[in-house]
């Protein structure tokens, strides 16, 4: 648990909750379920980022004085608590608050973006049917590595596979499909010429789970122009064909 902790926590300021991009979403944002969010809610959503910040960060401050100290019990609760703030499924509530500009382009070779990347899919990779906790635990984790990734080299050639595979941890482990199918976009807006199947996901998730049918259809269409992959091609004629009949 040591471990975990230690990486974890080196990490967790550099991510997510500590960015502001306010010129990557439009100022209202359709939600699941089709409501529409407007700026009203921003500085909620920040006073909430916020408050996770200073949560953890008394927190860490707390062990580590108890570390200090040697007194072991207090440090070990202080510890304990982190890990299980750690564990919790964070929502964005704000993707312009998540979630890198489409403007970025993966162009330059950064050797710790690399080294950050490589972790990351080590932790990712490791899947064991029987021990779902084990599994949230190493897909949080690859989350945190890849987020500090698109914070800290935002130029790096792996920002678009980073996309990728965090939209991948959301959609199948965290089950937040508008965060999953955002990072999908961005995937293959970084970089246009990516062999992963980032248009693809992405236009599945607003077809099937947000149910966002001309964003899908829209998505569908762009795999039929720009892929090579015959599967891939075929199914998104396929749905094109299913969609445009159903309009009819």
């Amino acid at each position: 648990m040591r471990y975990w902790m230690t990486a974890l926590l080196g990490t967790l300021t550099l991510g997510p909750v500590g960015r502001v991009f306010p010129q990557s979403m439009p100022a209202q944002q359709t939600s699941s379920r089709g409501a529409t969010a407007t700026s009203a809610d921003i500085e909620l959503v920040e006073r909430l980022l916020a408050a996770r910040r200073e949560y953890e960060t008394a927190l860490e401050a707390l062990r580590m004085q108890y570390h200090a100290i040697g007194d072991v019990e207090r440090e070990r609760w202080a510890q304990e608590e982190l890990f299980q703030f750690n564990r919790i499924v964070k929502q964005a509530y704000r993707l312009e608050l998540d979630v890198p500009p489409p403007t970025l382009q993966a162009s330059v070779n950064i050797p710790a973006a690399n080294e950050l990347y490589r972790q990351a899919m080590v932790y990712k990779d490791k899947w064991s049917p029987f021990r779902s906790e084990e599994n949230m635990d190493n897909q949080r984790r690859a989350e945190v590595l890849l987020q500090q990734l698109l914070t800290a080299y935002p130029q790096s050639d792996r920002i678009g596979d980073s996309a990728y595979q965090l939209g991948d941890i959301y959609e199948r482990s965290f089950k937040q499909y508008r965060r999953a199918a955002t990072y999908f976009e961005r995937c293959f807006q970084w970089n246009a010429n990516t062999r992963l199947d980032a248009r693809l996901r992405a236009a599945r998730l607003y077809d099937r789970q947000l149910q966002e049918r001309a964003k899908a259809l829209e998505l569908y269409k762009d795999v039929t122009i720009t892929e090579t992959d015959t599967k891939r091609m075929e199914e998104a004629k396929a749905r094109i064909a299913e969609l445009s009949t159903a309009k009819r």
